[in-house]
């Protein structure tokens, strides 16, 4: 059963239809990914999801209920998670307080500036970070940290809030090889043990192709492929999109 639900969007800027009329669904257990050539949508697409831009035309539902025209916070509390591009972590803090910071927003606590994020939730931050195998360096500052571990850190994070769907926007951007497929196994083990459903969006083909359950491609703002990662591989007009004539996914990537 599908989890997300994504019907007829569309959102244009100026004379400008970014997004025209794009429909799809994410199940819980499922990794999703987002592609498309730069300018296909898929930014906008996500951040319609996410609450971050609002959708003209269109549906999208979460378990059944609308988010379109709910903030981004709304969005959050309703059990949407989200990771970034460019890593977003509180540099001077430690890897175990940046997680406390978003469990104690998750249940919505305020403390006083001048109280330490360490005598809070402690316990609850260090299983999260059991998870994504950071548990070992929880009290290192996250600006001594590795990229790769930074990424990790986000991912516990966005755990925080204890969330139905992911939203995950070039998790892989910035990193080695290794790193990618590490970050990304470890993304897949979450969803299973989890029944997260997870929403991406990726440049690295052998991220996707080797991660992604299902795929979905935009160009110019409308849907043109969707399915397994076998059936867009040998796709002619997705394979026209990406490369043009006579090239296929293969070949690029040799």
């Amino acid at each position: 059963m599908s989890l997300l639900q994504v019907r007829d969007l569309g959102k244009s800027f100026g004379g400008n239809r970014a997004v025209d009329g794009v429909s799809f669904s994410v199940a819980k257990g499922e990794l999703l990914a987002l592609i498309g050539p730069n300018g296909a949508g898929k930014s906008t697409t996500f951040n319609m999801v996410n609450g971050q831009l609002r959708a003209d035309t269109g549906s999208i539902t979460l378990d059944g209920a609308e988010l379109i025209g709910r903030k981004p916070r709304d969005i959050w509390r309703l059990g949407v998670g989200r990771t970034f591009q460019i890593a977003e972590t509180f540099a001077s803090l430690t890897v175990a307080e940046n997680v406390q910071m978003a469990l104690l927003s998750a249940d919505a606590q305020l403390f006083s500036l001048w109280k330490r994020a360490a005598a809070h939730k402690r316990g609850e931050a260090l299983a999260l970070l059991e998870q994504v195998g950071m548990a070992a360096q929880a009290d290192r500052a996250c600006s001594v940290l590795a990229y790769g571990d930074v990424k990790r850190v986000e991912l516990a994070i966005a755990l925080a809030n204890g969330p139905r769907l992911l939203l995950m926007d070039e998790p892989t951007a910035g990193m080695a090889p290794k790193e990618r497929n590490e970050l990304m196994a470890l993304t897949k083990r979450l969803v299973a043990e989890r029944g997260l459903a997870v929403l991406f969006t990726e440049h690295s083909m052998d991220v996707v192709f080797a991660f992604a359950d299902r795929m979905i491609v935009l160009a110019r703002g409308r849907l043109i492929a969707q399915g397994k990662p076998a059936h867009i591989r040998d796709d002619s007009q997705v394979q026209a999109v990406y490369f043009g004539s006579g090239k296929t996914f293969e070949k690029a990537s040799a």
